[in-house]
């Protein structure tokens, strides 16, 4: 069974359909299914149930479709290091964003682009938990996260933390609205809708932040979705918490910003991978990178 065969039972596992795996691979579907044939007979049992033109994996074929991924991946990053190794630094970086984005990326970008012209970027926002998962499926080469998340699997840089403040539409506690500070025990008495999924991140920073003070917050949602997040807050559904970047990026509402006191009152970020994978010469460029105007940001 050779690389080439691989790929054909790859697509035919996540298709389950022959026409439909033949099209994916720019291929007519005789060849494609006189293939699977010959890998079945090579190694004496069948990968499929057939159900008229669908197919199920059968218990060998998911034992197979895990070796093929892990084969075809460790191929490619052979063949991707081997090519960088001679030549100028090239190829395309998959980078995944928390939903509250971090405010240094877009910098650190456009610097990497002036050094290294012939990257190409594929920049997709998610919640952190699919970062996560994404990152170890080998979707992702690089993600930035809200933390605190588990990072027993990862390799990371910590970006810092920035102060978070108390967003709502209700007329001002006082004074000069940023610029004045609100505590916890005054943020629990008003609805919250909070900016993140719960359990991680940022959603669980802010509950141990209320419980540490004895609090239960009136938690009326949860909505990762910042853009969402801001019109609910804006008609009144309820009030919430964002880091300053967030803040920054969405002031297109008129809302009341207050800077919430305490030394645990921010948020912190950082750049992950995974740990024992290889990481391309760009992926590694980008991380010196965006290290150094972390460096450049520290007061």
């Amino acid at each position: 069974m050779d690389l080439k065969q691989l790929r054909y039972f790859i697509a035919l596992a996540e298709e389950l359909q022959v026409t439909a795996a033949a099209q994916k691979l720019h291929m007519s579907q005789p060849p494609l299914s006189q293939q699977l044939k010959l890998m079945e007979a090579e190694l004496g049992v069948p990968l499929f149930n057939r159900n008229g033109r669908s197919l199920e994996l059968t218990a060998s074929g998911k034992t197979l479709y895990e070796h093929a991924l892990t084969i075809t991946r460790l191929m490619e990053e052979a063949k991707a290091e081997i090519q960088e190794s001679g030549q100028g630094l090239r190829g395309k970086l998959s980078i995944g964003i928390n939903t509250l984005s971090d405010e240094r990326l877009p910098e650190a970008l456009s610097a990497f682009r002036r050094l290294y012209p012939n990257v190409t970027f594929k920049i997709q926002q998610n919640e952190t938990n699919l970062l996560t998962k994404m990152i170890k499926e080998h979707t992702l080469d690089l993600a930035i996260v809200r933390l605190p998340i588990a990072l027993d699997e990862f390799v990371y840089v910590n970006l810092g933390a920035e102060p978070l403040y108390f967003v709502t539409c209700e007329e001002r506690i006082g004074g000069d609205g940023e610029k004045e500070q609100i505590t916890y025990d005054q943020i629990a008495q008003y609805p919250l809708v909070l900016p993140s999924t719960e359990g991680l991140g940022l959603y669980h920073l802010l509950l141990d932040q209320f419980h540490a003070r004895g609090l239960s917050p009136a938690i009326v949602g949860e909505c990762s979705d910042i853009g969402m997040l801001m019109e609910l807050v804006s008609s009144g559904f309820g009030s919430t918490i964002l880091p300053r970047t967030s803040l920054q990026r969405n002031r297109g509402h008129q809302l009341q910003a207050y800077r919430i006191e305490g030394p645990h009152a921010s948020s912190s970020s950082a750049m992950i991978w995974l740990k024992q994978h290889y990481l391309s010469k760009a992926a590694q460029k980008l991380i010196e990178l965006v290290e150094q105007h972390t460096k450049s940001a520290d007061p």
